[in-house]
């Protein structure tokens, strides 16, 4: 007879098997439902707000040529339209590591992709009714009226090819990353904080996310806007889905903007 085989050992196993067999380390379940720890709160989204603010009026000044009549430079366009931003989300960030327990945890930024696939979904179906309200909006208060601040501050501006990238990047990809950490991240957690529910979070940021652009001619259109990202964030409790869904839906202006830059567009 012959004899039984025996398996090899595990550590004998095939690499490709034991691959399959290793936890893939990516959190695929819903989010924590434990108390969040940190020790910010309410105080340090107003830190951030006043940080940006700040930052939007003196981050500019090196750049105004002498006599220009407060015209910046393209170089200033850029900084003006990118380090407020960036440098909020960053104080936001520093925040979260002294007073918490760092941001992956506090912001709850953990990637899965139904999370992905969500904020894909959501900033697609978001897309609708944005474009719908935005052609409505124009049609009620005229084009000029209807212009966001990005396209008043570059309206009439010719930008070199790479700045005119880092401004297409910036649009598209890194200031939806900065306003979530700042409005999903940091404003959510101070609620969470305090026990609120997420519905309540859900409507307090959305409504803050609407006001604090500083757009009051486009806040109804900024509120269907941020209605879909917002509800990325409270259907997978993180972080990633909302940045997903803001980006994509922050893709079209950002061409457009490409466009007008670069001069293939008029303004």
């Amino acid at each position: 007879m012959n004899d039984p085989q025996v398996p090899d050992p595990p550590d004998q196993q095939p690499a490709a098997r034991q691959r399959l067999l290793e936890p893939s380390g990516v959190d695929e379940g819903p989010a924590s439902d434990e108390p969040p720890r940190h020790r910010w709160g309410f105080g340090a989204f107003l830190l951030v707000e006043a940080v940006f603010l700040l930052a939007s009026v003196f981050v500019v000044i090196p750049f105004r040529p002498p006599g220009a009549n407060g015209a910046l430079s393209p170089i200033g366009i850029v900084v003006a339209l990118v380090v407020p931003t960036v440098l909020a989300a960053v104080v936001a960030l520093v925040i979260t590591r002294v007073r918490g327990d760092g941001p992956i945890r506090d912001l709850r930024i953990r990637f899965s992709w139904p999370d992905i696939r969500l904020g894909l979904a959501l900033g697609v179906i978001g897309l609708v009714p944005t474009l719908i309200t935005a052609r409505l909006w124009a049609w009620w208060v005229g084009d000029d009226n209807a212009n966001s601040a990005v396209g008043s501050l570059l309206d009439g501006v010719r930008l070199p090819p790479a700045l005119a990238a880092l401004v297409f990047l910036h649009i598209w990809l890194i200031a939806p990353i900065c306003e979530e950490i700042v409005y999903r991240g940091l404003l959510w957690g101070a609620m969470e904080r305090l026990r609120w529910s997420r519905w309540s979070a859900f409507v307090l940021s959305t409504a803050i996310f609407t006001v604090g652009h500083l757009e009051p001619s486009r806040t109804p259109l900024l509120l269907v806007v941020a209605v879909p990202i917002g509800l990325a964030r409270l259907l997978t409790g993180r972080l990633p889905a909302s940045v997903i869904a803001h980006q994509v839906n922050n893709f079209l202006p950002a061409l457009g903007v490409l466009l007008m830059v670069s001069g293939v567009m008029p303004a």
